[in-house]
């Protein structure tokens, strides 16, 4: 029968380890220090705005404060399921996600296979600083730019009515528009910065799988399906996982600044109904208590997601 260690010799294992970290933390100081400010960040910003998740068990009050304002238990999460609005928001959130998933996800990795493909690097890297420059660009500017080229007097309605008679048309103010410009607003954007952890990972895999697939007689899609995207399999599952944990996020800022009366029907996303709800109703604590049901969804995908990757002999996120 294995014996256990008593509680002396559990305390003493326990200070000759101190002993022996206080020394290794000397030496690395400096490497603590540059991650310090990092630390700091997210416990100021990340991990202490949480002790305020507490009011999505209570009718909050700001005049009463955290400690007097009344416990109503799981009072605001039933009312998600029983608000109509609530679910048509949540439906919104997921079809934009959803959309997102199908085509703005898999928009860096043929970004970066086509750039994979190019074989002048001045040109490869010309591409590369064009396609990187959108995502330095905030949310402001990109949908000012859309704004001034999709209005009724803009670039796009002016080529259409003068080279097809067509229009003008309402990209602005039509729902039907709402989505699929979303999308191209977020391939636009991210879609050339998404292509440097794919480019990462390409340069990771072995040339001699290419020179004995020519030997083989391979042309350039059967070394495309049989060894670039293999290759990078791995790294498409983890990001894949990451993104699904962010499923119900779909961007405030980008969102709250396409959202019009015209647009809200189908526009209106749990992000935007929270600041509605919370800041322009001051409904605190049933907004809280939808910024937590949507994290609980996210942890329990990214989860679910994981474990389905680790079935299919992935490496997962954890």
């Amino acid at each position: 029968m294995e014996q256990r260690p008593s509680p002396a010799e559990t305390a003493g294992t326990i200070a000759a380890g101190k002993k022996r970290a206080l020394p290794f933390i000397w030496r690395k100081r400096y490497a603590y220090i540059l991650v310090l400010p990092g630390l700091i960040y997210f416990i100021v910003y990340r991990y202490v705005p949480m002790l305020g998740s507490v009011i999505a068990f209570q009718d909050y009050s700001p005049f009463l404060g955290f400690a007097g304002s009344p416990w109503v238990g799981l009072q605001h999460f039933a009312t998600i399921f029983e608000d109509d609005e609530v679910v048509r928001v949540l439906w919104n959130t997921l079809a934009l996600s959803f959309l997102q998933i199908v085509f703005a996800f898999p928009a860096p990795i043929i970004l970066a296979l086509m750039l994979n493909e190019v074989r002048s690097g001045l040109y490869k890297r010309l591409i590369q600083s064009v396609v990187y420059l959108p995502h330095f660009l905030s949310w402001v500017i990109v949908v000012g730019v859309f704004t001034i080229f999709l209005r009724g007097s803009g670039l796009v309605n002016t080529f259409l009515q003068l080279e097809f008679g067509i229009g003008p048309i309402d990209f602005l103010t039509n729902p039907s528009f709402f989505r699929p410009l979303i999308v191209l607003q977020v391939i636009w954007k991210e879609a050339g910065w998404g292509t440097i952890i794919f480019l990462a990972a390409l340069s990771g895999i072995s040339p001699s799988l290419y020179e004995a697939a020519v030997m083989d007689g391979a042309g350039r899609w059967r070394q495309l399906w049989h060894i670039t995207l293999p290759g990078i399999r791995s790294t498409i599952v983890i990001l894949l996982i990451l993104r699904l944990g962010n499923v119900l996020d779909s961007g405030f800022e980008q969102i709250f600044l396409m959202l019009n009366s015209f647009n809200m029907e189908i526009g209106n996303v749990l992000d935007t109904y929270v600041y509605f709800k919370g800041i322009h109703q001051s409904d605190y604590s049933f907004a809280t208590a939808v910024g937590l049901f949507k994290g609980l969804i996210g942890l329990i995908l990214v989860v679910a997601a994981n474990r389905l990757a680790k079935k299919f002999g992935e490496e997962g996120i954890y």
